[in-house]
């Protein structure tokens, strides 16, 4: 098992299609915080966001053998949470892609991990700069605000969000330059 754990995702899958069902569950180990992470930014909902995830992955885990080897997991995972996501929001009609924040404040731009050799006073201006930073992303239309989290958030190269999102590479990367100009311009401004 620790040696699977090392394995690329297109091994695992490759393992899971010739009968090696526990290939499976460590691919869903390593994607399941991300794509909860990524479901509830869109939800902001805990129970929507349980339920969401669990559909995802019955979904993957009912398609994985027709799922095309050549292409990338994790693209392929995402594209699905997405449409996932977006199918339920149209039935209860909610407005998707509102908020990046989550209810605690925090910024999926926010490191993760603290820098404990960081001063107080260099904390709490990090603490400002990521305060800035989220308040000024809210500022950005939903298109902008995607790429910025399927870039930093989901740590996805921009072919793969070109891929889960449907359009084109050049789509994707302009209008990534175009968010980022945008926080730019918000953040000098205050």
């Amino acid at each position: 098992m620790i040696f699977m754990k090392q394995l690329s995702d297109e091994h695992l899958v490759s393992k899971y299609l010739s009968g090696e069902k526990e290939a499976l569950e460590i691919l869903i180990r390593r994607y399941l915080k991300p794509v909860y992470g990524f479901i509830y930014k869109y939800t902001g909902g805990v129970s929507e966001t349980e339920d969401i995830s669990q559909d995802v992955f019955v979904k993957v885990w009912k398609n994985l053998k027709k799922f095309d080897q050549v292409k990338s997991f994790k693209t392929w995972l995402f594209t699905i949470a997405k449409n996932t996501t977006l199918d339920f929001l149209r039935k209860k009609k909610m407005i998707p892609f509102s908020e990046f924040d989550l209810e605690d404040g925090s910024n999926f731009l926010a490191d993760t991990i603290a820098d404990e050799s960081l001063s107080s006073e260099e904390l709490f201006e990090k603490g400002e700069r990521r305060s800035v930073l989220a308040s000024a992303l809210k500022k950005l239309s939903p298109e902008y605000q995607t790429a910025v989290a399927l870039r930093h958030n989901d740590d996805m190269a921009f072919h793969q969000i070109a891929d889960s999102l449907g359009e084109s590479l050049n789509t994707v990367k302009s209008r990534y330059r175009r968010a980022i100009t945008g926080l730019r311009k918000i953040v000098s401004k205050k």
